[in-house]
């Protein structure tokens, strides 16, 4: 076993090493820039690209041609966010979301609002599920977008997309969904699920960093975007910049692993998962999971810890890597804006930790997390001076 040992897998991932084998020679021979058509460079490199957008549309049941390259999920949530509310302003200035959105989402809206759209963030329950009813008398003639997650990204809570999918469709509103928690994990499928617009990252699933993807639905209906890159037309004028060839091969051959070994991994990752949480709660009191057990990624475990700050328990776990919450807002001093949502009191707040295993954790690895949890925690209760204190959840 080696140290340390990360399980913060929502943060990033390791790069698999096939992974990285795929693009080796991206790197160093095969160096063609995918938009030169003259020669055998580019050549190769195109047809590099292209192979990498068939198996990542098949791998969600898309189009080839619906599939366009991007710097990652963050790019392709704004493209949407923003890409639709130019093109359809004509139409209306409001939009549907949540308030348990990853930050890129929620920052690019709020960035709308100050530019006069309308943006209604809908409740969830203590689980992080939203009411169906809500969505659906949220939505008004001038709604032009519903922009809501498939995956929580701090909880884990899966939403149910295809009913979402099937309220937008039925008041005729484009639905947009940050897929990058559940690419990998949970099966997707566009059509089925009446999604027209889909942000996805290709270093959540073990492959490269700086590249993802934007799904955008070309017919029944079809999808119009304005750009926000301009430049050389890539992408079909899409979004314009010299692909990154290295990283598209990358993410290509990351979702053909994923292609072959989700249904496998995901039942082996949720095992050690469950064996985790089960040794806890076995051996702890005072600890409370955040989010649902039912609805959850099998690789998420967001638990609070009563009487036990965060910060301490990291400090005293540094041979294990986990996290607070979202990668993105980990230097923020406020309680995390999701917890805060699902009715955590700040104390609870501070008080939580996020667990995200994944591919190349073993079950000596987990075994040996959970008895340092253990450990950790009754000593930070021994010492803490707010031991007697009672945390709640408002």
């Amino acid at each position: 076993m080696n140290f340390p040992i990360y399980l913060d897998n929502h943060a990033t991932t390791p790069l698999d090493p096939e992974v990285f084998e795929a693009m080796k020679p991206y790197f160093l021979e095969k160096y063609g820039n995918a938009s030169s058509k003259n020669h055998s460079f580019g050549w190769e490199a195109e047809s590099a690209v292209e192979h990498a957008r068939k198996i990542i549309a098949n791998f969600i049941n898309a189009g080839e041609k619906d599939i366009y390259f991007t710097s990652g999920a963050t790019e392709s949530i704004n493209l949407a966010h923003f890409g639709i509310a130019e093109a359809y302003s004509q139409k209306g200035k409001h939009i549907v979301s949540t308030a348990v959105e990853h930050s890129a989402a929620n920052d690019s809206l709020h960035k709308l609002e100050e530019k006069g759209l309308e943006v209604t963030y809908l409740p969830v329950d203590q689980d992080g599920i939203l009411d169906l009813n809500l969505l659906k008398d949220s939505i008004k003639s001038s709604t032009i977008l519903v922009s809501i997650m498939s995956a929580n990204n701090e909880i884990g809570t899966i939403n149910n997309i295809t009913e979402i999918g099937s309220v937008c469709r039925e008041h005729g509103v484009i639905f947009h969904t940050d897929a990058t928690q559940a690419l990998g994990k949970i099966p997707i499928d566009v059509h089925k699920s009446f999604v027209d617009i889909a942000s996805f990252s290709s270093h959540k699933i073990y492959g490269p960093k700086g590249v993802g993807c934007i799904y955008i639905r070309s017919r029944n209906p079809k999808i119009k975007i304005i750009p926000q890159i301009y430049g050389g037309g890539q992408e079909n004028n899409t979004r314009s910049g010299t692909l990154n060839v290295t990283g598209i091969v990358g993410f290509g051959k990351a979702v053909e692993i994923c292609l072959r070994s989700m249904e496998e991994e995901s039942e082996r990752i949720k095992f050690l998962r469950d064996k985790l949480y089960n040794f806890l709660i076995t051996n702890l009191d005072g600890i409370h999971v955040n989010g649902t057990m039912k609805y959850r990624l099998p690789n998420n475990l967001n638990v609070c810890f009563d009487n036990v700050r965060s910060e301490a328990f990291l400090s005293n776990l540094r041979e294990i890597a986990v996290s607070t919450g979202s990668a993105c807002s980990s230097a923020s001093l406020k309680p995390s804006r999701i917890l805060k949502a699902i009715g955590l009191s700040n104390e609870m707040a501070y008080s939580s930790i996020r667990f995200g295993l994944g591919r190349f954790n073993s079950e000596e690895e987990i075994d040996y997390t959970s008895k340092r949890i253990i450990e950790v925690v009754n000593y930070l209760r021994k010492i803490s001076p707010f031991t007697s204190l009672e945390t709640k959840r408002v």
